[in-house]
């Protein structure tokens, strides 16, 4: 797989990439929030981009929206920005995933094996029902694709991953720690923060395309289940 490692600092862009290499991952980088939205838009066989925060020419906020406007490949902020607010501007604007520098390598290369875990397992199709719907919402499974009224419903990795849990799960009500680790696959430490805002990321697309239904219930105290269908 390659891993774009986008990262002004030389020394440690070429840190991150021969952690990387060690790990068996092909790499490729960029040095300035252009030069990345570039590349990910040529396609270039990515399959996920490590993106700095604080980068020349275009801040990796800006990074992060233009490559959602056009991709879910899955994007995992490496950023010196340690306030809480900073990880969960990332994760509405899309990123799956958020590590502070300074970071262990073991930890980023766990990071990037739990997030590509979850976008192949996304993908693979093959014993799976190709589709799953509710209400008005369907999930192509085969194309890893999901659509509202028949209208495009653009997702990042994890936020298919949550629908796509709840789809299959339609009577079952979960805690947001079930909803973390099954999406994130990893042990959950009072993470609400971040299920919160996937799902009011989730709930907001899919408004502006069906604003007069309801698809995903909070049951307060407990978690999140689909709201029931009337007779």
């Amino acid at each position: 797989m390659k891993i774009l490692v986008v990262e002004d600092d030389k020394e440690i862009n070429r840190l991150i990439r021969d952690c990387l290499s060690d790990n068996g991952y092909e790499t490729i980088s960029a040095e300035n929030g252009l030069e990345a939205v570039r590349i990910v838009r040529e396609g270039n066989d990515i399959s996920l981009v490590l993106l700095d925060l604080m980068l020349p020419f275009q801040s990796g906020d800006t990074v992060l929206r233009k490559v959602r406007e056009f991709s879910d490949i899955p994007v995992i902020v490496v950023s010196a920005k340690s306030m809480v607010q900073s990880k969960v501007d990332a994760i509405r604007m899309g990123a799956d995933d958020y590590i502070t520098k300074p970071f262990d390598l073991d930890e980023l290369i766990v990071r990037v094996e739990a997030v590509l875990r979850r976008a192949l397992k996304s993908g693979n199709t093959s014993e799976k029902a190709e589709c799953l719907s509710y209400k008005n919402l369907v999930l192509d499974r085969k194309s890893a694709s999901a659509a509202v009224n028949g209208k495009p419903l653009s997702l990042t990795v994890k936020e298919y991953a949550i629908l796509e849990l709840l789809l299959m799960n339609p009577k079952k009500l979960f805690s947001k720690s079930n909803l973390f680790e099954s999406v994130w696959n990893e042990p959950y430490f009072n993470e609400d923060t971040t299920v919160k805002v996937h799902m009011s990321n989730i709930r907001s697309k899919i408004k502006k395309l069906d604003p007069d239904e309801e698809y995903i219930e909070t049951v307060w105290g407990m978690g999140y289940k689909l709201c029931a269908v009337l007779p």
